[in-house]
């Protein structure tokens, strides 16, 4: 018997993962690593289980590249169909991140061999003892429980059947299967005995599966035996960790006490102090390696899809450190953490250790702003609910909406007090919203059908489109009504792919219509729509169908120029920017692309550098059709979400640049001519948007700076070189005649000291004073106050900045509080100020109010 991945030493999942790994690749298997946590799989958000990445290789989409592998998979199970998030923490064993031990055969060996290699693993190298394993079958797999009983030797009494337990599909159509598992019997004190079948199920915990992919399942629920049947087997590396531990749970095995133990020490709380707070340890802890795994893998936080599942988990773990009482950044710490227990085996993860970090440090800065907000909103909603009332939905959505709290959070916060939310409440509060800020759209369907354009797609088939080669062609008028027509053949492209539909003409014997956008009005059916010129066209007319040429040029050169973009911003910013969205039209182009922060000036020049260096060189662009497979293979970058068929168009813009694009491009770089960033910003959470220009836009630019310059010079009366002196010389001289003017004021305005303090009634002056300053308006009231005779001066004015000022000096006998003078006068004027109590300025907005404001001061002097 083979020695080969025996598990030596402690039990540690470093040690079981080397052991698993030798052990399969030592009988003839491929050692594949770990693929990413985001799947080519558009039906699934994360990698869920060890079989995703090889996904092709059993439904026979692509063939297999050995027959035979071993993997350490990390896995994702958190939104959507696999969904664990709720329970981690709660429970001995959920997970959201979990590495999934797995062998397959790709059309290789079969039952035998699995079983055999299974068993042997498990009770020779891992030296599990083979009186406390049990083995199911499905109810119909007589050959498994024969395999198992005859050729492994597994006591017949310690077999057993399920059914759909024991079941496995891919999907409703598709490659099925019997499958069969291994349990570990946790011992009596877990519960009652009698199996997996019949005991109880904390006892007989599941360690091992093995699929026995056989059947094809027909949409007519017939099944027909695969041609190679093939093997796929998960084993949770944490459940056997658990099990060769002898420990309880999930959270008592060596890496997750390790992490558990740097969150006490963040925290200030012992792990085991109290349920409640080991709860919250085992959250951070799982979130941690989950949050820390995703965005090395690519994923950012964001409002949708994946991006919004990792913004939940991140939230919720900021969340539980601040019940643990927590008041700084920690997730940082924990990546940290993560990294330097995992580090070894996912080197991905050191590479990106200060990525994450950064994002992570910036994600949970922002959120401890909305949690100490919300939560005090929300605690106060909660004061004088008893359980099992429901807190109204109007309050779950105003703290959404208005606050940025989730839903999920305020929903797993009342429930810890037994408390439910309102769901229809906050669903009808949306409904209002939404109906509330819903503008008028345009009808973007025409007058055209469905139905009637459906009946064209029938008959005729998907429009052929010709204009990649042509400006101009012959076609055959399908269909036409007041505003759309479609033909049989068109050099018109097609809005998709963030590129604009065509402009131009159609043109009959009989009539004339001007092409104002062209559209997909269903799958490859293009629909141009149309304005009358003169005359009319009619079905099955031929037709002149031209684009507008200069137009589609100019559209060309941008839509080449984003993926130089694209390509730039990967080389100067990392591989994690992803395009998001674009828009590509005549006179600019826009690129959306996942980024953390803004660009500074230097990467803004950098990326324009490369993507200008690219155009001087001037290579051919190569825009071919070809497999999909193939042009992943060449390394084409393909975009999640985006529907992709067994053929496609492959962009080859120079050598840096290689993508899947089925828009209009140049034939060679050096068509684009200049690229110029013009524009670049926020346009949500995480997601970046740059405008930028190509061709004779640049140029036109250019002079239109230029222009402006000279202007600027010929005004401050400077050569255009010596511009940026001139103004500054200028703005000086500006600057010293104002305070000069200032100062002329402010002396005119202390000459009428004496004036205005012979007004004194009682000793006190009120008055409004016109052309001066906030600072001249101080100065002249305490030059009244010091005035023989004079207790207090109150001066109001509308200085030139716009607002409203007051201020009030009094002198030091006089009993009087400057402060106290101006209360209520200074809301009056629509401000405040830092009260004093011998000389108090305030400032407003609303200067309509200073008459009404300066009789309170009077009152309120007199009143003193």
């Amino acid at each position: 018997m083979s020695t080969i991945g025996t598990l030596d030493g402690p039990v540690t999942a470093q040690a079981v993962r080397r052991a698993f790994v030798d052990f399969f690749a030592g009988h003839g298997h491929h050692h594949e690593a770990s693929g990413s946590l985001i799947p080519h799989d558009p039906t699934l958000l994360f990698t869920v289980a060890g079989m995703v990445p090889f996904k092709p290789y059993f439904v026979g989409e692509q063939p297999a590249p050995w027959p035979r592998a071993v993997t350490v998979q990390k896995c994702v199970r958190a939104g959507g169909k696999h969904n664990d998030l709720d329970e981690v923490g709660r429970t001995s064993r959920h997970l959201t991140f979990f590495e999934m031990l797995g062998n397959f055969s790709f059309g290789d060996y079969f039952k035998s061999e699995a079983c055999a290699f299974a068993w042997e693993f498990v009770t020779t190298h891992l030296g599990l003892d083979p009186d406390r394993l049990w083995i199911t079958v499905h109810v119909s797999d007589d050959e498994a429980e024969a395999i198992w009983r005859d050729e492994v030797g597994v006591p017949a009494e310690r077999i057993q059947r399920l059914d759909e337990d024991n079941y496995w599909r891919m999907a409703d159509t598709g490659p099925c299967g019997p499958c069969s598992e291994i349990f570990w019997d946790k011992g009596p004190e877990f519960g009652d005995d009698g199996g997996p079948a019949h005991g109880d199920d904390e006892r007989f915990i599941e360690i091992w599966n093995l699929v026995f992919m056989q059947f094809e399942q027909h949409a007519d629920g017939s099944m027909t035996p695969l041609p190679a049947p093939s093997i796929d087997t998960g084993a949770g590396l944490e459940r056997i960790l658990s099990v060769l531990d002898g420990v309880e749970s999930v959270w008592e095995t060596d890496e997750f006490r390790r992490l558990l133990g740097r969150i006490a020490e963040l925290s200030g709380v012992a792990h085991g102090d109290a349920e409640r707070t080991d709860v919250s340890q085992r959250i951070l802890a799982d979130h941690a390696r989950s949050s820390t795994f995703l965005i090395s893998d690519g994923v950012f936080p964001s409002n949708e899809d994946r991006g919004y599942v990792l913004r939940r988990i991140i939230r919720r773990a900021v969340r539980h450190a601040w019940l643990l009482g927590v008041e700084e950044p920690i997730m940082p710490e924990l990546v940290d953490a993560v990294v330097a227990i995992m580090g070894a085996d996912y080197p991905e993860l050191e590479r990106n250790h200060g990525f994450v970090r950064d994002v992570l440090d910036r994600e949970e800065r922002r959120f401890r702003e909305t949690l100490r907000t919300g939560s005090a909103i929300l605690d106060h909603a909660l004061d004088g609910l008893d359980a099992g009332a429901a807190l109204a939905g109007d309050v779950a959505f105003k703290l959404h909406d208005t606050y940025g709290f989730p839903l999920e959070l305020t929903e797993e916060i009342t429930a810890e007090r037994g408390i439910a939310v309102d769901l229809d409440g906050f669903r009808a509060a949306m409904a209002d919203q939404q109906s509330r800020a819903r503008a008028a759209r345009k009808d973007a369907g025409g007058a055209a059908s469905t139905g009637d354009l459906r009946s064209v797609l029938e008959e005729h088939g998907p429009t052929e489109f010709v204009g990649r080669d042509v400006d101009e062609a012959t076609a055959t008028v399908l269909y036409v009504d007041d505003e759309v027509v479609v033909l049989d053949r068109t050099p018109f492209y097609a809005e998709s792919g963030g590129q604009i539909g065509d402009t131009g003409v159609l043109a009959s014997d009989t009539g004339t219509l001007r092409v104002l956008d062209t559209t997909l009005a269903l799958d490859g059916l293009h629909q141009h729509r149309v304005e009358a010129v003169d005359g009319e066209v009619t079905v099955g007319q031929e037709v002149r169908a031209a684009i507008d040429a200069e137009r589609r040029s100019a559209i060309r050169r941008n839509h080449t120029g984003t993926h130089l973009l694209h390509s730039a911003l990967r080389r100067v910013l990392g591989d994690h920017v992803k395009q998001q969205g674009s828009h590509v039209g005549p006179d600019r182009l826009r690129f959306d692309f996942s980024h953390f922060e803004a660009l500074t000036a230097e990467q803004v020049a950098a990326v324009e550098d490369l993507a200008n260096a690219d155009i001087l060189a001037n290579p051919s662009c190569n825009h071919f059709e070809t497999t999909k497979d193939e042009a992943e293979a060449a390394g084409a970058i393909a975009f999640f979400g985006d529907k992709y068929g067994d053929t496609v168009r492959v962009l080859q813009a120079g050598p840096h640049s290689t993508e899947l694009c089925g828009g209009t491009h140049v034939a060679a770089l050096g068509d684009i001519g200049p690229l110029k960033i013009v524009a670049e910003g926020s346009i949500g959470s995480n997601i970046r948007r740059i405008e930028a220009v190509t061709g004779t836009a640049p140029i036109d630019r250019l002079r239109d700076a230029e222009a402006a310059l000279a202007e600027a010079a010929e005004m401050v009366g400077v050569p255009v070189d010596d511009v940026v002196d001139g103004i500054r010389r200028r703005l000086a001289d500006a600057k010293a005649l104002r305070r000069e003017l200032d100062d002329l004021r402010r002396q005119a305005a202390l000459g009428r000291a004496g004036e205005l303090a012979a007004t004194a009634d009682d000793g006190v002056v009120v008055a409004r004073v016109d052309d001066i300053d906030r600072d001249g308006l101080r100065g002249l009231a305490m030059a009244i106050r010091d005035h023989d005779g004079v207790r207090a001066a109150i001066l109001g004015a509308a200085p030139d900045g716009g607002g409203a000022a007051l201020v009030s000096a009094v002198s030091s006998d006089s009993g009087l509080d400057a402060g106290a003078l101006l209360a209520d006068a200074a809301k009056t004027i629509g401000g405040g100020g830092r009260p004093n109590p011998d000389v108090t300025m305030v400032g407003g907005k609303a200067p309509e109010g200073l008459d009404e404001a300066l009789e309170q001061a009077r009152s309120a002097a007199r009143a003193g």
